[in-house]
């Protein structure tokens, strides 16, 4: 009898404060669909204004195309969370279409403050897992116990600066081209 190790059900890329991993996951995204695999999810887009310290930002959902703004407009010289709560809802709502539909892989962007507090993807990942579909999330250095908590052995961490090479190579060292 062949034994088969066998992978955690959860790939997280953890990545520093500052450093931004929004790129690599689309990249990541658009190697996966282009070798066909069937992806839900989210990855992220963050376009800069030069009139504003922070940048706006866009969920694209990887089933429909579809793009969703989750930042809040409050202005040049506004601080703190500009996280649109309702427009993340709206992603998440299309992200679980995209798994009712048959997904081979669910991608989300960031385990973010609200994952970490219970809510925003959590319970999406949570569903994915029962239904046996591997997910792919970043989780910022400053999440990590709280990701652990969330995770605990049901993922396997990979630190962002051991990533760099194309992309192909990139998919993997992460064995997403393994489990797909």
């Amino acid at each position: 009898m062949t034994s088969r190790r066998t992978l955690p059900p959860i790939t997280a890329i953890v990545y520093p404060e500052g450093q931004h991993v929004d790129d690599l996951m689309r990249a990541i995204a658009d190697r996966l669909r282009a070798d066909g695999v069937r992806l839900a999810g989210a990855v992220q887009i963050n376009q800069t204004r030069p009139w504003r310290p922070k940048c706006d930002m866009t969920l694209v959902d990887l089933s429909s195309g579809r793009e969703v703004r989750i930042s809040e407009d409050r202005g040049p010289e506004a601080r703190g969370c500009r996280l649109d709560v309702a427009a993340l809802d709206q992603a998440m709502v299309m992200t679980a279409a995209g798994l009712a539909a048959g997904a081979d892989l669910l991608i989300v962007n960031k385990f973010g403050k609200m994952e970490a507090a219970g809510r925003g993807f959590g319970p999406l990942i949570g569903e994915a897992i029962a239904d046996g579909v591997p997910v792919l999330i970043a989780v910022p250095e400053a999440n990590v116990a709280a990701w652990d908590a969330f995770a605990g052995d049901y993922s396997a961490q990979h630190d962002l600066a051991d990533l760099g090479g194309p992309i192909g190579e990139v998919c993997t060292r992460l064995a997403l081209a393994g489990r797909t």
